[in-house]
């Protein structure tokens, strides 16, 4: 839980050549699913090397691939924390912002 956490903005000037447009870009904690189960895959393959030689082949380091595991896992971590985060005092965020 992230308080505070929708903005949006409106902008009346449609891209050349439309009427308008939309764009919405969303992001919650339900995502961490998806990151743990290609990881949990990522994991399984890389363990076994499978396919491992055709990055190797074009100057990919295993390293690398070690490193992204990494990046992956704290993600999937960072994501669980917020998911699990609870308020210790009700109404401490309650205040708007003022713009």
């Amino acid at each position: 839980w992230i308080p505070n956490n929708i903005k949006s903005s409106i902008c009346d000037i449609p891209p050349k050549g439309l009427k308008m447009a939309v764009t919405f870009v969303g992001n919650n904690t339900c995502i961490q699913e998806m990151f743990r189960r290609v990881g949990e895959q990522f994991t399984a393959m890389f363990r076994r090397k499978a396919f491992l030689h055709w990055y190797t082949g074009e100057g990919m380091d295993e390293m690398e691939f070690t490193e992204a595991e990494s990046n992956m896992n704290d993600l999937v971590s960072e994501y669980q924390q917020y998911q699990d985060a609870t308020i210790e005092e009700e109404g401490e965020f309650d205040e708007e912002e003022q713009y």
